[in-house]
């Protein structure tokens, strides 16, 4: 294999900000991480992580993570019309970081293109191994004008650092929370106003019932809080309001925040016969008028009729007119301690 000398010289490297592309300390407040979240940081103070480039060997072949590649598994198993688009991509951004690099000028549609490209080849592991990342609590910017910053910015974005997420999103949706995420500036900007758009929106139609359709309020209250039994058509409203604006600031039963607020607008898009048949169902289930038995489904315990498996089985099986005998004792019975 053919390579070409070269010496990796990167100067202040995070130092400065002249992007507003940088990878940040993740931290989730609703995790412990021994009470850093508390601050808005993933490590302690002074502490950095390192950490080299990933790559995956099969069969003796190493495969350096870089996304970069045009024969990677993921690459391989797109459409045709996507792979094509992918490739083009992937050899621009080649022929422009040798030309940068190795002075090494390539033609896209060479018939021997990678056997022309002198550093970045996919096996080159005297390159590859010099790729790596240092982060902390503060962020490091990576500028896509400078050559080594974006072969960072493409590893990233396929995953070949494992303490990176290559989004905010990308963060929040593991399992297992990573240190840090890759903050592209309005990316970021537009996840996180996800959750106040939400929650505004909560905010607004809980207005909207309390000022218009307090009945409706009162069902939703019985679906959302964990204590629904709480709620008789005697309670104030102001007491219903207050609860409900509670639960949407996760401070009710659904400690996180975005669910909460999600939670609260599922249940308001929901018709007023679903809220009171599964408001009848959370009370019934409290005061044992339905029971779980030993066998995992759930009956009436008046009929011993067999109601489903779960809460979703018992709602769809008392909208069924069949049963319409059993939902009008349930409803008749709650609210007999509704109006008391």
């Amino acid at each position: 294999m053919e390579t070409t000398d070269f010496t990796m010289v990167e100067v202040g490297v995070g130092s400065i900000k002249k992007t507003s592309i940088a990878v940040r300390p993740y931290f989730d407040k609703q995790a412990s991480n021994m009470g850093l979240e508390e601050y808005g940081m993933s490590l302690f103070d002074g502490v950095t992580h390192n950490e080299q480039l990933a790559c995956l060997e099969l069969n003796g072949v190493i495969r350096y993570i870089t996304g970069l590649n045009e024969f990677a598994p993921e690459i391989k198993l797109l459409d045709p019309e996507t792979k094509e688009a992918r490739i083009r991509e992937i050899r621009t951004s080649i022929i422009e970081l040798e030309r940068e690099l190795a002075a090494n000028i390539i033609e896209i549609d060479d018939k021997d293109f990678w056997n022309k490209v002198k550093l970045l080849k996919p096996d080159n592991k005297e390159f590859w191994n010099k790729i790596d990342m240092a982060c902390g609590n503060e962020p490091v910017y990576l500028d896509p004008n400078k050559p080594f910053d974006r072969i960072k910015l493409h590893a990233i974005e396929a995953g070949g650092f494992a303490m990176i997420a290559k989004s905010f999103d990308d963060a929040r949706s593991k399992a297992v929370p990573p240190k840090f995420y890759l903050d592209k500036e309005e990316e970021t900007v537009m996840v996180r106003t996800e959750y106040k758009k939400l929650r505004n929106k909560a905010y607004s139609e809980l207005q909207k019932l309390y000022d218009k359709n307090s009945t409706k309020l009162f069902y939703i209250a019985k679906v959302v809080d964990a204590n629904s039994a709480q709620y008789r058509k005697s309670t104030p409203l102001d007491v219903i309001y207050e609860n409900m604006d509670r639960y949407i600031a996760g401070e009710g039963a659904e400690s996180n925040k975005e669910r909460a607020a999600k939670g609260f607008i599922d249940a308001v898009n929901l018709d007023m016969e679903s809220l009171k048949i599964k408001s009848i169902v959370r009370d019934s289930s409290f005061f044992k008028y339905i029971i779980n038995k030993s066998d995992g489904y759930i009956y009436h315990s008046k009929t011993n009729s067999l109601l489903g498996r779960n809460v979703s089985d018992v709602i769809e099986h008392l909208k069924n007119p069949l049963n319409e005998d059993i939902l009008k004792d349930l409803i008749a019975t709650c609210e007999k301690y509704w109006n008391t």
